[in-house]
């Protein structure tokens, strides 16, 4: 997903001189062939990712359009009064493009697993939140980045290869499975566990709604309520905190919508702790239960209550 994400940044690069990549201490063979071509327009700052942040709000002021990328954890945390103050506050079409969102970055560590930042940014007025599940969907969905007006949180994780030729627009929901009673919403790299699930579940003569929602802010909220009206169980599936993120949106939306029949929702992702546990992402999405096993017994749960 990374390597796509990059390539398509290169070609954005190639048909607007307006697009700028700021880096921050990434790898040497980062977009070689951008700096090749547009050495102008291409920046390797170092371990200075409040700087870039601030650099690249300069240059959206004068006309560019700065695709900013460094580690998910260090843009959202070291950087959330940047990003508000410079960037959001003006509404400027900055690019953040964060390498190892969700759980990926396993291996290194807590200061590097980002299971908190769609929601650390979630409350900032005109910042727009996108997940893709797969290269596939990221190679569908940057091109639209080009134009569109404010800032842009790019999650970048894994690869599932799911969506096929999925459509995609920025703030649209897409139902991949239309079923019954019971609905499973997700976003990112979750979208592969549900629809596994949602084969465990059709063996049973479960059918599910799968809705994906990789634009998590602004989400759509129509298509939402459309497909919770309709549900009995409602199960969210993230791979990220419940406190904040996809789950928390749902249940706001859900919680204001008043419908006179009650529903049964369930949240699951990462729950209340630090991501200590080293590992890969398999091994985490395992240990907080975000596999298709576990989403299939949640919903029995509920299904049969």
């Amino acid at each position: 997903m990374r390597n796509a994400c990059l390539s398509e940044i290169y070609n954005l690069a190639k048909k607007d001189e307006r697009v700028v990549y700021i880096g921050s201490d990434l790898s040497p063979g980062t977009l070689d062939d951008f700096k090749r071509d547009f050495p102008e327009r291409y920046f390797m700052e170092g371990i200075s990712e409040a700087h870039i942040v601030g650099m690249a709000a300069g240059m959206a002021m004068n006309g560019y359009i700065p695709y900013v990328n460094t580690i998910a954890t260090f843009l959202t945390r070291r950087c959330f009064e940047q990003i508000v103050d410079d960037v959001a506050v003006h509404n400027l079409p900055v690019r953040f493009i964060a390498s190892g969102g969700g759980l990926i970055y396993a291996p290194l560590g807590p200061t590097h697993i980002a299971f908190d930042d769609m929601a650390i940014l979630r409350p900032i007025p005109n910042m727009t939140i996108v997940a893709c599940a797969d290269a596939a969907e990221m190679k569908r969905f940057m091109p639209q980045t080009l134009n569109y007006k404010g800032p842009i949180y790019v999650r970048v994780s894994g690869d599932a290869k799911v969506t096929g030729d999925l459509p995609f627009k920025i703030g649209r929901a897409q139902v991949v499975q239309q079923g019954k009673e019971v609905l499973l919403v997700t976003t990112g790299v979750s979208l592969k566990p549900v629809m596994d699930a949602y084969d465990k579940l059709k063996r049973k003569n479960i059918e599910s709604t799968i809705l994906h929602v990789p634009t998590v802010k602004p989400i759509d909220k129509k298509t939402l309520l459309e497909q919770l009206r309709a549900a009995k169980v409602i199960v969210t599936v993230e791979e990220g905190t419940i406190y904040g993120g996809l789950g928390s949106a749902v249940a706001e939306i859900l919680g204001e919508a008043n419908f006179d029949k009650l529903k049964k929702f369930k949240m699951m992702g990462v729950s209340d702790e630090f991501p200590v546990k080293y590992g890969s992402q398999a091994d985490l999405m395992k240990y907080y239960k975000i596999t298709p096993e576990n989403i299939y017994r949640q919903v029995k749960k509920l299904f049969t209550l």
